[in-house]
């Protein structure tokens, strides 16, 4: 073999490993790209949710407590670290107005829902 032939098999195999690099640069600001992306999504949905409640009415505020007074009723031994909004479902009038919660305990994350009746809010559900 040449110097001429070895230069060029260099050059090739350093081609090589410098596009097999950058691919894997590539893909890994893709997949952060990717998480940071669905967690800007998350939480515009939360303020989407909260300030649909505020546009109808709802003091955001005041379905919160509920939410964690019939979570406290329900799991006494379960502290809520943490309680967002997730969904705002407002029908015409008030008697079926729900909100979603997502509750997240030392146990785990729960959904919570609560139904509306009036100005009472009450627990429909907890999973």
């Amino acid at each position: 073999m040449t110097t001429a032939e070895i230069v060029v098999i260099v050059v090739v195999v350093v081609f090589g490993l410098l596009a097999l690099g950058g691919r894997t640069v590539l893909r890994r600001r893709s997949v952060a790209g990717e998480s940071a992306f669905k967690l800007e999504i998350e939480a515009a949905n939360r303020d989407l949710a909260e300030a649909h409640a505020a546009d109808n009415g709802w003091e955001p505020s005041r379905v919160a407590e509920a939410a964690r007074v019939a979570f406290a009723e329900q799991r006494p031994n379960s502290p809520i670290q943490s309680l967002e909004l997730l969904q705002v479902i407002d029908p015409p009038g008030t008697d079926d107005d729900k909100a979603v919660f997502h509750v997240i305990t030392a146990d785990g994350t729960h959904g919570l829902v609560l139904g509306r009746h009036g100005d009472h809010w009450h627990l429909e559900s907890l999973d």
